[in-house]
């Protein structure tokens, strides 16, 4: 049942903002319930700003939530998402023995070496969407065809993250795809200094892909990774000697003889163990409990961005159907390092780190 508009508040403003959303679907731009919900955050506050300082009958105020912004779409003009699925990875059958197992390898290791919770550390590659959901958009229901701008080409990187066991938050190693300086975000956009000073690192694959390679684990572990273990063992009076323990995931690069051997020779005190295949969503930290708060953070960022970005155009006058969503690779780059500082400034705290815990416990 589509709205009628003659009963509804601000009717005028309701219906330009969904002409203007059906202008952006004839022209083929993929909708996200993000993208969305910003523009209609962005007309609201600059068409009719009322609407969030005038109380209901109850008290509340009007906040633009998701759900209202679904049903909204839904009831307004009968469009519902359009997403593709892909199978999940198995979990092994004797799921149980295979933790169990790899938590008695990590506490046989803990406690033979004597090594400290500050000297254990779990790191995990993180995908980074650049433009989320280039594959689906908002459209009308039961479409036959579908077509979005972009969608032929991914825009994403990967973060890889690390967690120490005693509540700190390393930097980030964002890993974009390319071969050139170009590839990278621009040496003065926001909060690029804040990040650098912070130990951020920003590097190209040299491939056509943004995963990790031989090249930027030997980095990372080179210039963050062993020198935080170096740092604990000073400030705690520990020996050179002292090992330490890396949990990490069982990609390729990493249990390659090319990076173990690589490790063996360049960092002999790091011992290395791994996350059993197929147990990473019951097994790794900062798969368990970091990827959900730092991708809302991320989310939220880029939500705020899009607001700002349609409420500035239409503060300069810029008509309705003329504002643009800029959504080029170079501008989505930049805008990533702000959105990785703000989630690293909210998440690195001890108290929200030591939160993050597999099952079973590996305190």
């Amino acid at each position: 049942m589509f709205l009628n508009f003659t009963q509804v508040p601000y009717a005028a403003v309701t219906q330009n903002f969904l002409t203007y959303l059906q202008d952006l679907r004839q022209s083929s731009v993929a909708l996200t319930i993000t993208d969305i919900r910003a523009l209609l955050i962005a007309h609201l506050e600059h068409f009719a700003p009322a609407i969030f300082a005038t109380p209901a009958a109850d008290g509340s105020f009007f906040r633009c939530s998701e759900i209202f912004v679904r049903n909204f779409i839904q009831r307004a003009l009968g469009w519902t998402i359009r997403r593709s699925t892909q199978p999940g990875q198995k979990i092994p059958v004797n799921v149980n023995e295979v933790l169990r197992n790899g938590f008695l390898r990590i506490t046989y290791v803990v406690k033979d070496q004597d090594i400290p919770s500050g000297l254990v550390a779990n790191s995990d590659q993180m995908q980074m969407v650049l433009q989320q959901g280039c594959n689906t958009t908002y459209a009308p229901k039961n479409s036959k065809q579908v077509t979005t701008l972009g969608s032929e080409e991914k825009c994403a990187l990967t973060v890889l993250v690390t967690l120490t066991n005693d509540g700190l938050l390393l930097p980030f190693q964002m890993i974009h795809k390319g071969n050139m300086s170009q590839s990278l975000p621009s040496k003065n956009c926001r909060s690029m200094k804040e990040a650098l000073e912070n130990g951020f690192l920003f590097e190209s694959s040299k491939t056509s892909m943004y995963w990790s390679t031989q090249a930027t684990m030997q980095n990372f572990v080179n210039t963050v990774l062993a020198p935080h273990f170096k740092k604990v063992k000073t400030m705690n009076r520990l020996p050179h000697s002292q090992y330490s323990l890396w949990l990490t995931d069982c990609w390729s690069v990493h249990r390659s003889d090319e990076f173990l051997s690589w490790m063996a020779t360049h960092h002999e005190t790091i011992i290395i163990l791994f996350v059993p295949a197929g147990c990473t969503g019951l097994f790794q930290p900062c798969d368990v409990g970091f990827q959900h708060i730092s991708k809302h953070s991320l989310k939220i960022s880029a939500h705020t961005d899009v607001v700002n970005e349609v409420l500035s155009q239409l503060k300069r006058g810029v008509p309705v159907g003329d504002v643009k969503i800029d959504t080029t690779l170079k501008v989505l780059r930049d805008r990533t390092v702000h959105w990785l500082w703000t989630a690293f400034s909210n998440i690195n705290k001890p108290e929200i780190v030591k939160k993050v815990r597999p099952s079973p416990n590996l305190s």
